[in-house]
């Protein structure tokens, strides 16, 4: 009685098996599609080159089988096709019946002014018509061609695109970055700087005292010389953000040395130059302590020697003295508003 009760339903099975397999291979069966030129024009690519990259990407949306360029090339030179200006519905159209291509992909990706235009069409074989199609604009970014294919070819075939890449290749304000700023490296002014240090108040006698007073002998105007380092860290909207690393010797020029380093944070433009920056300048300077007796300047090294059981007649301090020992000074914080012209 078992084998009796599962004998029609092993019938069936049986009976629709082939149909069930048929509905199942027809499922996966991919529609084969032949990608021959595509015109080019403002581009070092020739229409084969061209070709060969639009084949490479609708290979990769995996909707269809692409015919493989090897076979294609073997059934041309079988059937003595012509592939020059082979561009249009009709030459295609045949060209895909001979080469048993359910559909051919053609296209071509121009330099028209400022823009790139990228223009495809997929043709239906069978039907003889233009089944599917798509044109998108893109700014003057030729080194970034095969992007540009495969965002177009994603659209016509209905799969979805990053909308940030999408707008750095096709909007000329949008964020500045490698991709669509792929021949211009991100705007960099290291380089030497030069100028001069104007010294004010107090320091202006010191620094023109005689040096056996403690003084430098020396103008109160100064040369300085100096390189400027920078590294980026973000570099977006049109702005970057940058630190700035610059040593600076001041004084050559009246035979002084006085070394220091600027650190500074600060944002600049990528178009016009300009720049704000924030830091401190830490400098090494001469210096000794002493104290002022009766308006007198006294070094304490003087004093002790002088006097070593007595202690300072007045509260020690330090101050510039080109007798004393070099010391690192932190200044105040320096503010730096700056406009260059960046290199074209």
């Amino acid at each position: 009685m078992k084998k009796f009760q599962f004998f029609p339903f092993g019938l069936l099975i049986f009976l629709f098996w082939p149909l069930l397999a048929a509905t199942q291979q027809t499922t996966t069966i991919k529609e084969k599609v032949g990608v021959l030129y595509i015109d080019s024009k403002g581009f070092s690519l020739d229409p084969v080159q061209m070709g060969n990259m639009t084949r490479l990407e609708l290979d990769k949306t995996g909707i269809y089988e692409v015919l493989d360029k090897y076979d294609v090339e073997y059934l041309v030179e079988k059937e003595g096709l012509k592939l020059e200006n082979c561009y249009g519905k009709i030459c295609l159209t045949e060209t895909g019946k001979k080469l048993r291509a359910d559909k051919m992909l053609t296209g071509s990706v121009e330099l028209l002014g400022e823009r790139v235009v990228a223009s495809f069409r997929l043709i239906d074989i069978g039907t003889e018509s233009v089944e599917k199609s798509q044109v998108m604009e893109f700014l003057n970014l030729r080194p970034q061609v095969q992007l540009m294919i495969q965002l177009t070819i994603r659209a016509m075939l209905g799969l979805p695109n990053d909308p940030n890449i999408v707008n750095k290749l096709t909007k000329a304000d949008d964020y500045v970055s490698a991709l669509n700023l792929p021949e211009k490296a991100k705007l960099n002014l290291s380089g030497p700087r030069m100028g001069m240090t104007v010294f004010s108040g107090p320091q202006v006698q010191r620094i023109q005292d005689p040096e056996r007073t403690g003084g430098f002998n020396a103008r109160p105007v100064m040369f300085q010389f100096g390189y400027q380092f920078e590294t980026t860290y973000l570099n977006q909207g049109g702005l970057q953000a940058l630190f700035e690393f610059i040593p600076i010797i001041t004084g050559l020029d009246q035979g002084q040395i006085l070394p220091s380093i600027s650190i500074l944070h600060g944002v600049r433009s990528n178009k016009n130059g300009f720049e704000f920056a924030f830091g401190p300048v830490i400098y090494v300077n001469k210096e000794a302590d002493g104290f002022y007796n009766n308006g007198t300047w006294t070094r304490l090294t003087e004093w002790q020697l002088a006097n070593p059981d007595l202690p300072p007649p007045a509260e020690v301090e330090s101050r510039l003295d080109s007798r004393g020992g070099q010391n690192p000074v932190p200044l105040s914080y320096l503010l730096l508003a700056n406009h260059s012209n960046p290199a074209k």
